[in-house]
């Protein structure tokens, strides 16, 4: 099987390979420029040796091999980052890979080991027998880095494994989806943390702070995460507030810390960290991840609950646009029914058949290009067209009624919703001709880069009053202004005027 290395997957996991080398890299930096100042404006713990009445050298004592340790953790960490765990989570060379990580956390150990008996050679004289001075050197060096090394490899193999590793757990399916990347992205921060923490101690290692700095923030991350996506939608369903989730929580946090005092105790050699952490981790969960779970669910559920009713809105917007369609058309129909039944009573079948032919073409542009979201104007104006040579038909043996039409030609790809138009010019002979009296109609159509100007003016008569359209107003233009309100919010200009003798439509329109 060929990968190709353009996949949305490849690219995504290079750059996040990319940001991991160059943070390290960075503080791989910033540790070199530590080391360097130290040199500069200090004396690189050079106080420890003459206390101790011990020769002391800058550069073999501090500047050489806090170099080489600081080297060794950076490079062990891209070697396991990038070469050897990736593999390993995807059974590749696994043995020579085990052989590599092992090897590597021995030289690292003696390495490490060595390095301190330079740095700290004013320990040795502490105890009578060098053996056990070197004894102590190793079992710190070993504890030290193969702790590091540890939290290195599982870091490595959580970002490679972690995601599918997750998406097994049974508790984690039956919640919302993003939750899995939320524990995979918080839990790979905590490790980060612990990692940049690990790095930082001395071999001397605060064992009580590790192991807090270990239990207390995924104490605090697992408690989030019940909050936002198990105690708060529970409470809301009931309609409660904040005041019931915060001194619930106040109540569930003397539980978790009960349950931390049985859990730390027997690691703790200093019994008065325990109180002190189990105080510092109350306060965190009531002030801090209390109130932040809070935020963060009403956050997510507000903008939830906004594309909901965003999804809602526009659902009752297709409907709606989908309704108007459907009123246009039989509106239509009936109309263009009279116009040939009128012609057929004044002319021969020649005329006829010509009407019918034109009702033809309009009736295949409904049934085809109506059902699209978009078609080309050229098409819309074929129809409109056809419209007003059907009128005319019916209006040519009167020689009071004047129809002028001036619509471009349109050579260009503008593309604009189907029967937008036709409601104007529906509009004007409807209202606009009387086969008794003077009248006119006057449509213009132009287009200047992507941009629409149409008019449509025609004369306004006395309607008989036993004329049934006497008092109906028509829905044609009702439609048609909500039609441009829904599909072309902003990019239109619609001005209606109306006198005692005219009435007048213009519409701007900006296409597509």
């Amino acid at each position: 099987m060929v990968i190709l290395s353009g996949t949305p997957s490849t690219i995504k996991t290079k750059n996040i390979n990319q940001l991991e080398f160059w943070i390290s890299t960075t503080l791989y930096i910033l540790a070199l420029i530590s080391i360097c100042t130290q040199i500069t404006y200090g004396s690189g713990g050079s106080y420890r040796f003459s206390e101790n009445s011990i020769d002391y050298s800058i550069m073999e004592n501090f500047f050489l091999p806090e170099l080489f340790k600081i080297s060794i953790i950076y490079f062990s960490f891209l070697l396991f980052n990038f070469v050897s765990m990736p593999q390993l989570a995807r059974k590749q060379n696994i043995v020579m890979n085990l052989i590599i990580t092992v090897a590597v956390t021995a030289f690292s150990i003696i390495a490490w080991m060595v390095a301190n008996t330079y740095t700290q050679a004013y320990r040795i004289i502490e105890y009578d027998d060098i053996d056990k001075a070197y004894d102590m050197f190793f079992g710190e060096a070993f504890t030290y880095i193969f702790f590091l090394y540890l939290l290195f490899n599982a870091y490595s193999y959580f970002n490679e494994r972690g995601l599918e590793l997750l998406k097994r757990i049974p508790f984690l399916k039956h919640y919302n989806n993003n939750i899995i990347p939320e524990v995979f992205t918080v839990t790979k921060i905590w490790l980060i943390s612990l990692m940049i923490f690990a790095a930082v101690l001395s071999v001397r290692i605060d064992y009580e702070i590790l192991i807090v700095w270990v239990i207390v923030p995924p104490v605090n991350i697992f408690f989030a995460f019940c909050s936002i996506y198990y105690i708060i939608p529970n409470l809301r369903k009931n309609f409660k507030g904040f005041g019931r989730y915060f001194w619930g929580n106040v109540g569930l946090t003397i539980i978790v810390s009960l349950l931390l005092l049985m859990v730390l105790i027997p690691f703790m050699r200093n019994g008065g960290v325990v109180p002190v952490t189990l105080i510092l981790n109350a306060i965190c969960l009531i002030c801090i991840t209390t109130p932040s779970a809070w935020y963060i669910y009403k956050h997510k559920f507000e903008k939830l609950s906004e594309i909901q009713m965003l999804k809602t809105e526009l659902g009752k917007s297709d409907a709606n646009l989908n309704f108007l369609k459907s009123q246009i058309n039989p509106h239509f129909l009936f109309n263009a029914l009279n116009t040939l039944f009128g012609t057929a009573l004044q002319e021969n079948a020649e005329r006829t058949g010509e009407g019918i032919q034109k009702l033809g073409d309009m009736m295949r542009f409904m049934l085809h290009e109506n059902t699209q979201d978009k078609i080309s104007l050229t098409r819309e104006l074929e129809y409109l067209n056809n419209y007003i040579d059907l009128q005319k038909l019916r209006t040519s043996r009167s020689a009071d009624i004047r129809i002028d039409t001036h619509i471009e030609e349109q050579l260009n790809n503008l593309q604009i919703t189907p029967m937008l138009l036709i409601p104007f010019i529906e509009n004007a002979f409807k209202h606009g001709i009387s086969l008794q009296q003077p009248s006119y109609i006057k449509i213009t159509l132009q287009t200047k880069e992507k941009t629409l100007y149409f008019d449509v003016s025609n004369s306004i008569y006395t309607k008989a009053d036993n004329d049934p359209e006497k008092l109906k107003s028509g829905i044609g233009l009702e439609n048609v202004k909500q039609r441009l309100s829904l599909l072309y919010y902003g990019k239109h200009e619609l001005i209606i005027r109306e006198s005692a003798n005219e009435f007048f439509v213009h519409l701007t329109l900006q296409l597509d």
